[in-house]
């Protein structure tokens, strides 16, 4: 008989169920709690959690891209985000297993929540490291960010993570969700997702990382403002040194290579990519231009305008960036030299109102106080701070803190100091100032843009912008337009004695007497001779023999947009224009007479790779192909045996010893038929040179920003000494690269050519003026050449 229970036993046995029920209800409760927490954050009770299609498409800001025509970026138009996405197929194998070792070793078995890791959380109170699946991580920079810094906030931030990230597991492949952390994760230093970060930190796109490179990156993700390897090297390599040894333990390397690439330095190459650095820094600036006038007048289909710097377009350009960085290399390789001459010539000894020649110091004055009200300091104190112009003026008198650009062994850079403003504007304009342009003639194409020596320092772009006196390089125009006309052949003669074109002829006020730059006159001269040596008496036959105005009209066709007044001095190169013109109108030479406007971007692109844009080529027949041949055999004759004549020769010039190699330049020794011409202004304000090749015409022009700043002789002052060595230094770099395929071939004839381009053998040449047709009328001594 089974034994009766005590009262006590029965309390007991009481109390003991009250506590199982106590604790199934509060251990169901807490699921049921925590499923409801879940249902209302998916209810968006704890703020807006995103659908289906906002998980399709995150908003996120994409940096516009610009790419060359050789495929390599040339740079990136952000406001904050310089962000480009990649695909996970351009992730290399050992970044995606750096990531995975270190951040979610069983990212590959979870759905977006790892169970054991979660668990491991909350029983050490997070001592034992985090739980967040790249998943979440992922959903966290998406959709909110940084935590709160509250308990209940961050409670709820972590569960809208749970939530979203279980979305994310339902929407994307794990391919694609690794691919969007990379994308999405600031690296800092303008690094925004793994594209930039490869490019700022090892100048490179993400498939060509090493494995520690890889390493470095991924380690990052833990905090990249305190890991970051330009303030923090040492800790970003142990740091590094953390994901390789995760990648061992993981088994994706083995411990020997894990151990040789711990001892390793990180080898950065730190390229930054913000607005001022990098390459084509000038055509950059140029294309924004291009790209705000773009999207101006092309909205999206819903009418809204495309943001230039959030909206991921792709500009596909014609620059090749080889190319680009000859033309750079070249420009930074020859002024400084000639800088360094330019200051040895303005020292205070030798030129006491330097760095200008020819004013006294009220017109240096007048000088300053112009440039003064034109600079960006007057604007923005005057507009933006509302200054009255006598604060204004007052505060250029200030010494503050500033970097100046200098030249240091060779290469740009900066000089930390302390100056007045308006003394910072004087050593500014010390600096000769430079412009280059090359295009493909067959295209129209723009291969190289350089509009100055550093974009920091000197914004203002000498290839489209700025506009000077052309001096000499104008001359083929007027030759072209007598061959056009009068089929006049390289070989005429014509007297190289002193001319006049009488006062109101071509509605000449006065009479114009040109006169030859070294005052040398007499014989006959060929045309070949006469445009090989710049012969201005012959020049001004010509015009005279066309009228200005054919030669105007022929500048107009040949693209030259700038105001070319008819009248005769146009002849010797007096109208401004700009390095883009000169380059354009040449290029219809090398291209068979035909024009074909200068083409920069040949297409748009958005984030989808949808085509946007699609340029259009523009073109026009101007002269006949035996007239462009002729012109451009006659051009040729420049370069054999006249101004351009270094360019074959080494140390042709009898400049000082001292200064002959590092200011000139020039032991080229080109053998390949190279039309060309050069220009220098009066009083050697502008030096300028055109050079042609069958597929590649180059533009360069060289001088100070006032036309008061110039070398003192012809010496140096000349286009051959200042503008003809950046090109030849291209040159040579374009050549040297065999894959860019620069011609060193002769022009192409035409097939029925009528008129006789080789004077050597040609015996039909003829006197088409005599000495008894001369007018002897005095010659001004103040005359442009």
């Amino acid at each position: 008989m089974a034994k009766a229970k005590t009262k006590k036993e029965t309390t007991e046995a009481q109390g003991f169920s009250k506590y199982v029920r106590w604790f199934w209800i509060m251990f169901l409760g807490g699921i049921l709690f925590i499923i409801l927490l879940f249902l209302l954050a998916s209810w968006n009770v704890f703020g807006e959690m995103p659908d289906h299609t906002v998980l399709e498409n995150p908003k996120t800001n994409l940096a516009t891209e610009i790419i060359s025509s050789d495929g390599k970026t040339l740079g990136k138009f952000y406001f904050n985000d310089n962000r480009t996405p990649v695909g996970y197929e351009e992730l290399p194998d050992h970044l995606v297993e750096a990531l995975i070792a270190t951040e979610d070793e069983r990212f590959k078995n979870h759905s977006g929540i790892d169970a054991r890791g979660t668990l491991r959380a909350i029983f050490k109170l997070g001592r034992g490291g985090g739980a967040s699946t790249i998943s979440q991580q992922l959903a966290k920079q998406l959709f909110h960010g940084e935590g709160s810094k509250r308990t209940v906030g961050r409670i709820t931030q972590k569960i809208k993570e749970w939530i979203i990230a279980t979305r994310l597991e339902r929407q994307y492949t794990k391919e694609e969700i690794i691919a969007q952390y990379f994308n999405i994760y600031d690296f800092g230093n303008n690094a925004d997702g793994i594209r930039s970060a490869a490019a700022i930190y090892f100048d490179k796109e993400p498939n060509e990382l090493s494995l520690k490179e890889s390493a470095m990156l991924v380690g990052m993700f833990k905090n990249s403002s305190l890991y970051n390897p330009r303030r923090n090297p040492v800790g970003v390599k142990n740091r590094r040194n953390v994901v390789l040894f995760q990648m061992m333990r993981n088994g994706y390397i083995s411990e020997t290579l894990k151990d040789s690439l711990q001892n390793t330095e990180l080898d950065l190459k730190y390229t930054p990519q913000s607005h001022r650095d990098g390459i084509a820094t000038y055509f950059r600036g140029y294309l924004s231009t291009f790209m705000k006038d773009w999207i101006k007048n092309n909205p999206k289909p819903d009418g809204t305008k495309w943001s230039l710097y959030n909206d991921g377009l792709t500009i596909y350009t014609t620059i090749d960036s080889r190319m680009q960085k000859y033309a750079e290399a070249a420009v930074e390789q020859h002024m400084p030299r000639l800088q360094a001459e330019f200051f040895v010539q303005n020292t205070p000894q030798r030129n006491p109102t330097a760095p200008f020649l020819e004013l006294d110091n009220e017109e240096i004055k007048d000088l300053m106080q112009r440039s003064m009200k034109q600079s960006e300091r007057w604007r923005h104190m005057k507009y933006d701070l509302k200054k009255s112009d006598k604060e204004i003026i007052e505060s250029f008198q200030k010494p503050v803190p500033m970097s100046v650009f200098a030249w240091k062994d060779g290469e740009p850079s900066e000089i930390d100091t302390i100056m007045k403003p308006i003394d910072s504007m004087r050593y500014y304009k010390s600096f000769l100032r430079t412009g280059m342009m090359s295009i493909d003639p067959r295209t129209g194409h723009v291969k190289a843009w350089v509009g100055g020596m550093d974009y920091k320092h000197f914004q203002y772009d000498m290839v489209k912008q700025g506009k000077r006196q052309i001096g000499s390089t104008f001359k083929p125009l007027v030759y072209t337009a007598a061959i056009d006309q009068l089929h006049f052949s390289p070989c005429d003669e014509f007297p190289d004695t002193p001319f006049c074109i009488e006062a109101n002829k071509y509605g000449n006020p006065e009479e114009w007497c040109p006169k030859n730059s070294n005052n040398d006159y007499g014989g006959n001269r060929t045309l070949r001779n006469a445009l090989a040596n710049s012969v201005n008496t012959v020049t001004a036959r010509l015009i005279d023999k066309v009228g200005p105005q054919t030669v105007a009209d022929l500048a107009a066709k040949l693209g030259i947009e700038s105001e070319i007044p008819p009248v005769p001095s146009i002849a010797l190169g007096t109208p401004d224009i700009s390095v883009y013109e000169m380059v354009g109108a040449y290029a219809a030479f090398a291209n068979k007479g035909v024009y074909t406007k200068p083409v920069m971007v040949t297409s748009i692109e958005d984030k989808n790779g949808t085509i946007l844009y699609q340029f259009t080529p523009e073109t026009r027949d101007v002269i006949s192909e035996e007239t462009a041949y002729v012109a451009t055999k006659l051009m040729e004759g420049v370069t054999q045996s006249g101004s351009g004549a270094r360019l074959r020769t080494r140390g042709a010039d009898s400049y000082r010893a001292d200064y002959r190699e590092i200011v000139t330049g020039y032991p080229y020794e080109f053998t390949n038929p190279i039309a060309g011409k050069t220009g220098t202004t009066q009083n050697q304000s502008d030096g300028w040179f055109m050079g042609m090749v069958p597929n590649l015409v180059t533009g360069v022009w060289v001088g100070g920003e006032d036309r008061a700043v110039h070398f003192r002789t012809i010496t140096y002052g000349q286009g051959a000494a200042m503008a003809l060595p950046i090109w030849a230094l291209y040159m040579k770099s374009c050549y040297a690269d065999e894959t860019l395929n620069i011609s060193k071939e002769d022009f192409e004839a035409p097939e029925d050519l009528s008129i006789v381009v080789d004077c050597s053998e040609s015996t039909g040449g003829k006197t088409i003026i005599s000495d008894d047709d001369l007018l002897n009328e005095e010659v001004p001594e103040d005359l442009e050449f």
